[in-house]
């Protein structure tokens, strides 16, 4: 790669990361070394003009940063086991769910782990 060419995916989470500088941030940081531990397969994306994306056999969750939070909408989270009940927005889909990270708040790290086990094997499913 030449130093002129555009940035991979994974580097734009890493700037996107860098310039929100704040909560929201370190809360996407801490989200996708999760997800990198939880899938060491998973593949990083950016989407739809600034949304990192994060996929095995298809999209298991996108992290968009608002104002007042950090949103990972999982695509096929309507199909998901949420035994800890993660989710907590785009519950009336029946396709996608989401889990909205204010500031200050955290999320269930081994649960959240669990989640991503799970989309990637509805998603491989799919494949067979």
């Amino acid at each position: 790669m030449t130093s002129k060419s555009e940035p991979s995916p994974s580097e734009r989470i890493d700037q996107r990361i860098k310039e929100l500088g704040d909560w929201r941030g370190e809360t996407l940081a801490t989200i996708r070394k999760l997800i990198q531990q939880a899938d060491p397969e998973v593949v990083e994306e950016w989407k739809w003009r600034g949304v990192p994306v994060w996929e095995h056999d298809g999209i298991i969750c996108t992290g968009e940063t608002y104002k007042k939070a950090v949103k990972l909408t999982f695509a096929k989270g309507a199909s998901l086991k949420d035994p800890k009940g993660l989710f907590n927005a785009s519950l009336e889909g029946n396709t996608r769910r989401a889990i909205d990270i204010g500031e200050g708040e955290s999320v269930d790290q081994d649960a959240f782990k669990a989640l991503i086990r799970e989309a990637v094997r509805v998603n491989t499913s799919k494949r067979k």
